[in-house]
């Protein structure tokens, strides 16, 4: 693996666009969408939405994967 961002592509709101993650980052959001039962392109887009508008969403997909092992270890 990685420690430096990779670029993947991913489908949001009908447009493909690419996002820099480390592979970490992206096989853990890859294991919430899985967790969750739906589509990556469908987690990404929630994330997306509601990101603020000078949040990238690299970062804010690194604060929902963050966020969500936080919340499961406590």
């Amino acid at each position: 693996m990685s420690d430096r961002p990779l670029k993947h592509s991913i489908t949001l709101h009908g447009h493909r666009t690419s996002v820099s993650l480390e592979d970490d980052f992206w096989q853990a959001l890859q294991e919430i969408a899985a967790l969750e039962g739906r589509p990556l392109a469908a987690l990404a887009a929630e994330i997306d939405a509601a990101r603020a508008p000078d949040t990238g969403l690299a970062t804010a997909i690194r604060l929902h994967v963050l966020r969500h092992f936080r919340h499961k270890a406590s």
